[in-house]
């Protein structure tokens, strides 16, 4: 007898996007040829082409930098906030419009699953348009002063992990202080920024305020060098934002960076065990693990360890894995070839450091990058899973037994994006926040967003802050 909570496949229909056989760069308001060899664009559950993509070289990211001057210059700065504000408007009205098929081909091109790009993504991405339209004509309440200034032009590079959700914390609060842009997306991932710049044309927003240069780690070099980009913004590994800061060293550039994780989530004796598990679960399985904010440290005092992890194992073993457009689906396919490697050579450093893995039983599809939700166990502090960014849906499970045990491990780590402390004690909560050095802490929950409020890391995690007020001081002198 079949299980009461099997599910018959929900597929969302690819009908709904049309996706064309090849893309330019946008650059002033159209879509260009680019000059550089062209690169296709995989589904990373099916491995077949979807699109083939253009590449910008260094003349094709000059032509997007002087678009966007231009713009800047004699458009978009002068422009009246309350005007620009109708701008922005209108893009969120049309992404909440076209928002099943932003869903749609995100979770094709990235791998994701269907109910997380049209649940999560695209909802927030419109809500970031919509916040910061209201701030347009606001400025002078930002906190820079009664008449602060746009930067200039803003150079913007996304990683492939929340590619149109990257785009909007980029491009919305830049356009609402009157900067123009030009944004590189992931090579991987780069076809709802794409369909952004169609939907940028189809909101009249003016030539050059907004131009897409697609390319892999070329195309980002130029333009984070271009010499007239004021402001640049990066998202991804810690490593290329270290090279980013030691090229914009020296100049005018002003830079904020968002780089990797290794979050602790601390869970103390008292905490509500069912509720903690599913922040767990949210914490490190979401997005097959592509965030850098993930719990993926799981610190558990020792008196509930054995129980908090057998309801976490039973609960693992009812995540359903597969077709990311399947509404039924909770992991998706890894995002590349590239990523699945590395999740698959980090998890065996595990196996031979001793830690003990487990991972639900599953059979993976035969084609596509998959891997099955995973935990190590007996981890310590030494080990390498417990100490790098695996990006991934591994968990390192650590135990501890006092509250200044559980933070001095918790801070144990170069990086600084991220927390969770679960706990039934509102004055615990407060007393280990205040100690864990993560620039966001959630309390009783994970993976909580909301545009008003900032985000952003310390130590290697990166600094300025996204999202909120503090998310316009970063692109205002």
């Amino acid at each position: 007898m079949g299980s009461p909570f099997e599910y018959a496949p929900a597929p969302e229909s690819r009908s709904i996007v049309d996706i064309k056989p090849s893309y330019g760069l946008f650059v002033n308001g159209e879509f260009v040829p680019g000059h550089g060899t062209s690169f296709k664009t995989i589904s990373p559950a099916t491995e077949e082409v979807l699109a083939e993509v253009a590449e910008a070289d260094e003349a094709d990211v000059d032509a997007a930098v002087r678009a966007a001057r231009r713009a800047y210059d004699k458009v978009w700065s002068r422009m009246p906030g309350r005007e620009r504000a109708k701008y922005l408007y209108r893009i969120a009205r049309i992404i909440q419009e076209r928002s099943r098929e932003l869903a749609v081909l995100e979770s094709l091109d990235n791998g994701k699953p269907i109910k997380e790009s049209r649940d999560v993504d695209v909802p927030t991405v419109a809500a970031h348009f919509f916040y910061y339209a209201g701030w347009a004509d606001k400025l002078e309440y930002a906190g820079r002063g009664p008449d602060p200034q746009p930067l200039g032009v803003a150079g913007q590079v996304i990683p492939w992990n929340f590619p149109l959700l990257m785009l909007a914390w980029k491009i919305a609060p830049a356009l609402a202080c009157g900067n123009t842009v030009v944004l590189k997306p992931a090579e991987t991932t780069p076809l709802t920024a794409l369909l952004f710049a169609e939907i940028c044309q189809q909101a009249d927003l003016p030539p050059g305020v907004v131009n897409i240069v697609t390319g892999a780690g070329a195309t980002g070099q130029a333009l984070v060098g271009h010499p007239d980009v004021d402001k640049v913004a990066f998202t991804g590994s810690t490593a290329v934002g270290k090279a980013i800061a030691r090229s914009v060293a020296g100049t005018r550039k002003r830079v904020t960076l968002e780089l990797g994780g290794k979050a602790a989530n601390i869970v103390f004796d008292d905490a509500p065990i069912d509720q903690a598990v599913e922040g767990i679960v949210d914490g490190i399985f979401f997005n097959q693990g592509h965030v850098c904010c993930a719990g993926s440290r799981l610190l558990v005092q020792e008196n509930v360890y054995d129980e908090l992890l057998e309801r976490l194992k039973r609960r693992m073993s009812t995540l359903r894995m597969g077709d990311p457009l399947d509404k039924n689906t909770d992991i998706g396919a890894i995002n590349s070839g590239e990523q699945l490697q590395r999740i698959r050579e980090l998890s065996e450093v595990g196996d031979a450091e001793g830690a003990e893995r487990w991972e639900v039983a599953c059979d993976l599809p035969t084609k596509g990058y998959w891997f099955p939700p995973t935990i190590f166990t007996g981890v310590s502090q030494a080990h390498r899973i417990a100490r790098e960014e695996i990006f991934g849906p591994v968990l390192s499970v650590l135990t501890f037994r006092t509250p200044a045990e559980a933070v001095e491990k918790a801070n144990n780590t170069p990086y600084g994006l991220s927390a969770g402390v679960w706990t039934d004690k509102g004055s615990r909560i407060l007393s280990i926040a205040h100690q864990l050095r993560a620039g966001v802490v959630w309390a009783n929950t994970f993976n909580k967003f909301d545009p008003t409020s900032p985000f952003g890391g310390y130590q290697e995690s990166g600094y300025g802050r996204e999202g909120g007020r503090h998310g316009l001081e970063a692109y205002l002198r």
